[in-house]
């Protein structure tokens, strides 16, 4: 019995507490709310990822940021290639034959450069797919922070754009033309980063190590970089690989006549700059650009890009798109060209195409 001869009911009592604790949820279910919200957002899920760096929220990445990325790995990567040179370090060794029967050499500079871009762009993109032309020993890795820095050039000329991490694949060239850099033939090395989304060529950065000249280019973003204007299609000049020269000369001179000039030269990079307007004293200078044999994707891919987004053209020798997803080969050989009939150049050199699978 309560004191002063009062009876509680139980029924009253319910009721009181359910009434306290009603007025008890509206004074702090907001508070509580917004306090779980806050932790929500500040955390990651349990066991979930982090967003990565360079990447956007659901898994996207900026391709403006992935630009300027590109260009930072391919000058780091020519730093090295530069360093190996000069101090006459290069160790070179042969890693294999090519279908042709020569010797692939492979240099300390092709190993620290693909070590150096490797590691720049994966530690900026770590959720981007990076095809790299030399393996990558996972127990020398290297740490490389990005500041997210954009050059103003490319602020200036590229806006931003989300694409899916998913769809993106990065093709590395740590050190093109590497029979010519252990013949110090300086001019025909470049370092090359390319960047494809859903297999098509969307950027690509071209760096000459030993002029630090640099040309990049983003397809419908913009470049600092321009086609030459003045061609002769009737006598193009058609720059080739020195060991190539002689089979072209014959099929190029019967399609296009006895003043075709035919330049043989080292590293697919410096055969696209040839078709540019490129500041450079030792650049030679020629309308097209044929390839007659098997060529791997890390080699062409970068400069299709730049081609694609100056208006240009890089195809098989049957005038095929070459697709940078899959195997690392190009089966095709190729053919390039620059304010020009593409397809009509394709038409007159229709024998080449058989010898590019031999």
């Amino acid at each position: 019995m309560a004191p002063m001869g009062i009876r509680l009911s139980p029924l009253g009592m319910a009721v009181f507490c359910l009434l306290g604790l009603g007025v008890l949820y509206h004074l702090y279910s907001g508070f509580l709310a917004g306090r779980f919200a806050f932790f929500m957002l500040s955390e990651p899920a349990a066991g979930g990822p982090e967003t990565p760096q360079g990447s956007a929220p659901g898994g996207a990445v900026d391709l403006r940021e992935l630009l300027a990325v590109s260009v930072l790995a391919a000058v780091r990567g020519g730093e090295e290639v530069k360093r190996v040179r000069e101090g006459n370090v290069l160790n070179a060794k042969a890693k294999g034959k090519t279908r042709e029967g020569a010797e692939e050499q492979l240099t300390t500079g092709d190993l620290l450069s693909n070590r150096r871009m490797f590691y720049v762009l994966k530690g900026a993109f770590p959720a981007v797919q990076i095809n790299s032309e030399e393996r990558v020993d996972t127990a020398d890795q290297e740490t490389v922070s990005w500041d997210h820095s954009i050059p103003e050039d490319i602020k200036q000329k590229i806006q931003p754009r989300e694409v899916p991490a998913e769809s993106v694949t990065v093709w590395i060239d740590p050190l093109d033309a590497t029979q010519e850099y252990t013949e110090d033939l300086r001019q025909y090395v470049t370092t090359m980063v390319c960047v494809a989304v859903n297999g098509k060529p969307v950027i690509g950065v071209i760096h000459k190590p030993f002029s630090s000249y640099t040309a990049w280019a983003m397809v419908d973003g913009g470049s600092n970089v321009k086609a030459r204007s003045s061609y002769n299609e009737k006598t193009p000049r058609i720059i080739v690989s020195r060991s190539h020269a002689g089979k072209v000369e014959q099929v190029a001179r019967q399609t296009f006549g006895n003043k075709t000039v035919i330049i043989p030269a080292g590293g697919a990079g410096y055969k696209v700059l040839a078709l540019l307007d490129v500041p450079e004293k030792n650049q030679e200078e020629a309308d097209v650009y044929i390839h007659v044999t098997y060529i791997k994707k890390w080699d062409i891919c970068a400069g299709n890009a730049v081609l694609r987004a100056l208006g240009g053209h890089m195809t098989t020798l049957t005038g095929e798109e070459i697709s940078y997803t899959g195997s690392d080969g190009n089966e095709g050989g190729l053919i390039a060209t620059i304010n020009m009939n593409h397809k009509a150049l394709i038409e007159k050199l229709p024998d080449l195409e058989k010898t590019s699978h031999k």
